[in-house]
């Protein structure tokens, strides 16, 4: 396992030519997501999985929405930006459905307050599983984040049910470019050990 995390890393140079068909990057996402934990096993994440064209439409969603907030003399920075994301293969939407989520704080009170963190945590462990999934299968990806100025545009693109809430977005395609080594801060720092 520890192997297939080191593969994982930020690719922001993205191609169109997968080294694996749509279908089975459609069928790695799925099974990443399904093999993911949830609290009680809610099994609230979510995922829109979006290709070619599909994908497209999503960037340039979030173009137009940024385009309403980025000023006109920053704007081209931001559109390349986008460009960057939109020159992969697809995009996977990710979501967490609250109303798995409101059954539990019904049923559970005691926990009420912790289940949209614990829902939090769930959409978390999805992503860091599609997306080593996605880099052991050699394909790139980058974890962003357009909500909600996305939200309601991608809901009326998608017919995304209103319960479902988006927490993320994760470009991919191919690798075109390498990647510089990963650094890490010393251990001292962010490990403690007692025994």
């Amino acid at each position: 396992m520890l192997d297939k995390l080191k593969k994982r890393r930020t690719q922001y140079a993205l191609g169109k030519k997968l080294p694996v068909s749509e279908a089975q990057v459609d069928g790695l996402v799925r099974e990443a997501i399904r093999l993911s934990p949830s609290s009680f096993n809610s099994q609230s994440s979510r995922a829109v999985i979006l290709f070619g064209k599909e994908s497209d439409k999503f960037w340039n969603i979030a173009r137009e929405a940024l385009r309403a907030i980025v000023p006109a003399a920053d704007f081209e920075g931001t559109s390349k930006k986008i460009d960057s994301f939109a020159s992969g293969a697809g995009t996977v939407l990710f979501y967490e459905d609250q109303e798995p989520v409101q059954t539990l704080q019904t049923n559970f009170p005691l926990y009420a307050h912790n289940f949209p963190i614990w829902s939090e945590h769930s959409t978390g462990m999805a992503q860091l599983a599609v997306w080593t999934a996605l880099a052991d299968a050699g394909i790139g990806a980058s974890l962003q984040h357009y909500h909600p100025l996305v939200d309601a545009e991608a809901a009326k693109a998608w017919n995304i049910p209103a319960s479902w809430k988006l927490t993320a977005q994760m470009p991919f395609g191919s690798n075109e470019a390498g990647f510089a080594e990963k650094t890490f801060i010393d251990d001292e720092v962010r490990f403690r050990t007692h025994a």
